[in-house]
This record gives C-alpha cells, structure tokens and sequence, in this order.
C-alpha cells in the first residue's frame, strides 16, 4: 500500500501512546477504533478522520487540535500559535481540568475580542461547552452554599444581563 503524507502523524502518535505507557492494544481500546486500524495510522497507511482524531486524543489526553495540524486538518502556519497555546494550556499538570477549561475560555475569548477567529475541525466545541457546565455547576454550589434557589434570586434580583448577571439597581416605577 503507497504511504500516504501522514507519517508525520503516526510517528507522533506512537510516541504520545508510548510516553502514556499503553500498548497498541489498548489505546485502540480506550479510543474504540480496531487494533489494525491503528496500526494503519502509526505506519502512515492511513489518514484518519477527525473523529477518529478527536477519540484517540481524547485516549491519549492530549488536544486534538494538534492531532489535526499534523494530519494535515487544521492550517499549520496560521492556526499554530493557537494550537500550541492550548496544548501547552491542556498539558500543564499543575491545573485542575476546570482551571484548564476556564483559562481556554478566556484565552478564546480574547482572540475573538482582537479579531482571530478559533481554529475548530469539525465545528465541535467542547472545550467552551466543558466551561460552561463548569461554571453552571460552580453557580448551582455557590446558590446552595448560600441558601438561595433560582426562584428566589430572579424573583427580587434587579436588571439582568445576557448572561444572567445582575446589571444594576432597580428603576422605580413612577
């Protein structure tokens, strides 16, 4: 079978499966794709999905979005700057996953602010998403830890905004 251009992929994704200390075998497990077919991948006999791509990251814990630069998904000179912020971000041991979500949110956040646009593959967004429930969850303890419930914080809240935050005092009526 000709080598496809996705050497560069597969030799990166056998050293990520050897640094995390897990056989062919098993990450093909834990990423639920076949053993051959993975084999294919390492090889550069295959081009995977970003699916795929996305599932054996996910195995791996590493970002995805690096994954798709190397095959060849995502644009290597424009989005590199962005891929490699947050995988250095993803990669930090230091944070809790919420911490991680959170910093990715604002770092997102400010990007879109200054006019760069964030590199997604396949238009999944879970990276936002995870912040999201993040801070929903985050809400939902800090109302209980208060002893407040939703009906009680909108029935006498003033003004809010958008985003449920409270936008100031109350006009009277008059």
């Amino acid at each position: 079978m000709a080598s496809l251009n996705v050497g560069n992929l597969g030799e990166y994704l056998r050293e990520q499966r050897r640094n995390a200390q897990l056989s062919l075998r098993q990450l093909a497990d834990a990423a639920g794709v076949s053993n051959p077919y993975l084999s294919q991948i390492e090889r550069g006999l295959r081009k995977p999905s970003a699916e795929v791509l996305q599932q054996v990251a996910k195995a791996l814990r590493i970002s995805a979005e690096t994954l798709y630069v190397r095959a060849g998904i995502l644009d290597a000179e424009r989005d590199r700057d962005e891929v490699e912020t947050r995988a250095v971000i993803l990669a930090d041991p230091t944070l809790t996953e919420r911490q991680k979500q959170v910093l990715l949110q604002i770092y997102e956040s400010f990007r879109k602010e200054n006019g760069f646009e964030i590199a997604r593959a396949g238009g999944a967004d879970e990276d936002s998403q995870a912040a999201q429930e993040a801070r929903a969850r985050e809400a939902r303890q800090s109302r209980e830890a208060h002893g407040t419930d939703d009906a009680q914080d909108t029935a006498d809240a003033g003004p809010r905004t958008a985003d449920g935050r409270d936008a100031g005092p109350r006009q009277a009526a008059g």
